[in-house]
Order: structure tokens, then sequence, then C-alpha cells
């Protein structure tokens, strides 16, 4: 009881030292001119109803190491954010999609990383306004967007549907969201750096994923191994993006096979000018289920700490009241929260302001925001199967499910008036359900495939007869010229005047 007390008073100090902070940050923030921001989407005309609850969060005890009046620091820029003190969502590839942190943020995230991008993809891209729901959204064409089955557009707009790919919301993710970026070029991170960088409230650069499609290109953990790359990419980002948009730039890395490698590391990249590092305790090689290593994590913490940089543990943290006793052990000055807030995003809410909800109630949250943003239904049902148990009888349902109005009723919403209105809207908007295009029988689509085949065999056997009769008339026409080209022989008859004439012959004459 005496430790739980002192917790609380610990907290409360926390608190009143923090909202001085942001005192004096926003302070110094006026004293700033700051790159203009894009105006406010205009309002949605139609969206499924947002939820306003939000959780008030609890702050995170902080250690002796981290009192500012004794720690130098990288100057945050006017429009960026502190990592200190913070519990975050991590940078997931597919559960870091929009609906996925606005409930992290709803149960009380301070910020939020949305999934990797690749520097390729959103190159290119057009930023956009959705006139329904009011989210910015980074699109381009797909390569069949062309395709009967791609014709239906959202909406009543007409045309073929655009891919998405990155999609915020600027009033509810303001001022914490982190773009996270995956790339291997300085040049290549700068240009599509500066695209979002209006958008969001920081840059990150994955240096960590081991994942075969981001190491194959140069990205991710591969940077680790190729350490000057890592380094340059993080000085052009910082020479660039916090000048013209006032955002800081950071960088999530993991562990190396010695405590000497990764400190050698770290304190290049902490000498770049970059706000905040993330360290996964974790080597390249390990995987998720394989527990995390904080042996190094002290000494990552000291080496950040003495150049004035933010430092955040990520790996196998489970809720803000675990992190609130990791922070303090290891010196570190916040969380990053993966697997658990895939599981239950109510892990972000403290015990003492209500805890975990259970997966019904989370599953319902979840739902609304996805159906209110258009999430594509593919990531819908792969994150409500990771968030309903398995044996539970709505997985499978969940699972066979086609539309958001096949997912409500699978989740015993049906009477639920909203929520099938909602789903409704959700299905029309993205072409599912009572509203998917028109597709051909099956005996149909099978005649048509077996013409599409005799079509091609028809052609491939006149490409071949055609090259036969090609190679025929190279061949007679290299023989004609060996004829032309050969010299002409002689024949002389040499006829022996003194010998007698046949029989033959003399009977002739």
């Amino acid at each position: 009881m005496f430790r739980a007390a002192r917790f609380v008073r610990g907290l409360r100090g926390i608190t009143i030292m923090a909202t001085a902070q942001d005192a004096a940050v926003a302070a110094t923030a006026a004293t700033t001119t700051p790159s203009p921001s894009p105006p406010p989407p205009p309002p949605p005309a139609t969206s499924a109803p947002t939820i306003l609850t939000t959780t008030t969060t609890t702050a995170l005890p902080s250690s002796s190491h981290n009192d500012p009046s004794n720690v130098p620091r990288v100057p945050i820029p006017p429009r960026g954010v502190d990592y200190r003190g913070k519990v975050v969502l991590a940078p997931m590839v597919r559960s870091g999609e929009l609906p996925s942190r606005l409930l992290a943020l709803n149960y009380g995230a301070d910020l939020v990383w949305g999934p990797e991008t690749v520097d390729h993809s959103l190159i290119g891209a057009t930023r956009r306004v959705n006139p329904r729901t009011g989210m910015i959204e980074y699109t381009r064409q797909p390569s069949h967007a062309h395709s009967p089955t791609n014709s239906l557009a959202a909406g009543d707009e007409g045309g073929p549907r655009e891919s998405v790919i990155y999609r915020l919301d600027p009033v509810r993710e303001k001022g914490r969201l982190v773009f996270q970026l995956g790339t291997s070029d300085p040049a290549r991170a700068v240009a599509a750096a500066r695209l979002v960088a209006p958008d969001v409230a920081g840059i990150d650069v994955n240096a960590g994923c081991p994942k075969p499609f981001s190491i194959s290109g140069g990205m991710g953990a591969a940077l680790l191994r190729d350490p000057d790359r890592l380094v340059s990419i993080l000085e052009a980002l910082v020479r660039d993006i916090p000048p013209s948009a006032g955002i800081g730039i950071s960088v999530k890395i993991r562990l190396l096979e010695t405590a000497q490698e990764t400190e050698a590391l770290v304190r290049r990249l902490v000498a770049t000018g970059i706000t905040g590092l993330t360290i996964h305790c974790r080597t390249t090689p390990m995987r998720p289920r394989e527990p995390a290593i904080r042996g190094q994590l002290r000494m990552i913490a000291n080496v950040c700490r003495e150049a004035g940089v933010a430092c955040l543990m990520n790996g196998d943290v489970v809720s803000r009241d675990h992190a609130g006793q990791l922070v303090p052990e290891f010196g570190v000055d916040g969380a990053m929260i993966a697997t658990a807030a895939e599981k239950n995003p109510s892990c972000f809410r403290a015990a003492a302001d209500g805890g975990m909800d259970p997966w019904q109630e989370v599953v319902k949250r979840y739902l609304r925001y996805a159906m209110e943003v258009e999430n594509k239904m593919s990531n819908t049902k792969y994150l409500l199967t990771q968030m309903i148990p398995g044996r539970a009888p709505e997985y499978k349902e969940v699972h066979k499910s086609r539309s958001y109005s096949d997912i409500v009723r699978a989740l015993g919403h049906g009477g639920d008036e909203e929520l099938v209105q909602a789903a409704r809207q959700a299905d029309r908007a993205i072409g599912m359900g009572e509203f998917e295009p028109a597709r051909e029988p099956r005996g149909k689509k099978k005649q048509k495939g077996q013409q599409q085949q005799q079509q091609q065999q028809q052609q491939q056997q006149q490409k071949q007869k055609q090259q036969q009769e090609s190679k025929k008339r190279k061949r007679e026409g290299e023989e004609a010229e060996e004829k032309e080209g050969a010299p002409e022989k002689r024949v002389e008859v040499v006829v022996d005047t003194t010998a007698p004439a046949p029989a033959a012959a003399s009977a002739a004459v």
C-alpha cells in the first residue's frame, strides 16, 4: 500500500512537471514562425457516428536520470513532439492502419505510429480529402484500375477506384501521429517526407524491420549493416524537414550482435540531430515469440541521454502499467507497445483509469472506427480476428463475412439500427455486399476462360508458323547467295582424233 501511494504521488508530480514543460514548449513555439500547415478539411457530408469518449491517461513515472534540470536536450521543432513520458503505439504493417490508431488514442495512447510506408509508393501519390469522411488520403491509380471489377468508384463520383497508400485523421490525430518511412536513399527519403510532413507530427525512419520485402530493398534492418547509409539518410532528413516543416526526425533500430556494436551505432545515430530513438530489444534474426533482451537497454538510454535524444523501448511491453514499471527500471524515456495493442488496444488504459475492456467492447469500438473511415475490408477482418478469441463462435462468423453488414450480423449487432446503417454506408462506399459489382456467372466465366485459352493457343501456333516461314525464307536466301557467289567450273573435253570411231557412230553416219 505504501508503494502504491508513493507511486500515485509521483505520478501527480510528473503530471505537474509535464504541464510546465508543455507551457515552455508552447512559449518557444510562439516566438518561432512555424511552417504553414494545410487547411483543415471540410466537414464530411455523412459519416458514421464518432466515439467521443476518450480515456484520461495516467502519466508515466520518471527516473532520476530524466530530470530536465540536468539533462541536455535536442530542441523539439515547433510542430514536433517530445517522446519523453509517452506510451505509444508501435508501427505495424497491418495493425497500424487508421482504425487501429484511432482506437489506441481513444484508449489513452499518447502517440501513434503509422505502418511503414515505402518512399517509392508515396512519391507520385495524390493527396486528397475524402468528401464523405473528411479523412486525408494519399492515393494512386493501381495497374488494374480500369478492369471491370474495379470500375465501381466510391460514392457517386464514377471512374475507377484508386488505391489508398496512406490515410490519416487531420483532427483526432493532429499532433499525435508519427509517419514511419521505409527508405534506402537520402534523396528519396527527403522527397517522400516533404509530401507528408505537413500532415504529421514526426518522421521516423525504419531501420529495424527484418521482413524480406524490406531487407531486399536495402531498407529496414538492412540499414543496420550499412550504418554510413543510415547516417546519411538521417542527416539529409534533419537538414531539410525540421526547418521546412517544423517537425522532428527519429529512428527505430534493433540490437546488434554485441553491446559494443550497438553502442557504436547508437552514438553515430544520436549525433545526426534526431530528436528520438526507439530500440527494439531483439536482434534482427529474432522472432516476436522470443523474449526481449533488455541487457543493453540502460546503456542505450545513457548514450541517448548524453546526446539529448529521447529514448523509447520496444519489445514485450504489455500495458501502460507495465511501461510504468519498466521506464524507471531501465532509465528510458518512454515505451512502445506492439503485439499487446494488436490483441487488445485497451492496454493503453491504466488500471487506475479503468483498466482493460473485454474483447466484445473493444471489437465494437474498432468496428465503428473502421466503418467510419471506410477501412479496407480485408484489413478490418484481419484485426477483428486478432482481437476475437479463436474459440469464440464470432470468430468463424467474422472470418466468413464478405461485407461490413455481414460483420455486424456476425457479432450479434443486427438489432442495432445505428450500426446496421453505418455498415450499409461503408459497404456502399467501398463496393461490398449488396453494393458489390455484379460478377459473371461461374459457367460463363469458365467458358470465357476457355475461349481466351483457345485464342492464346491459336496465336501461339500462328506465331510458330510465322517463325518457321521466316527461317525457311532466310535459309533459301542464304542458299541463293551461295550459288551466285560460287565460281563457274569449266569442263574440258579432249578428243583423240587418231583413234578409230566407234561402230555405232560410223553406222549412224
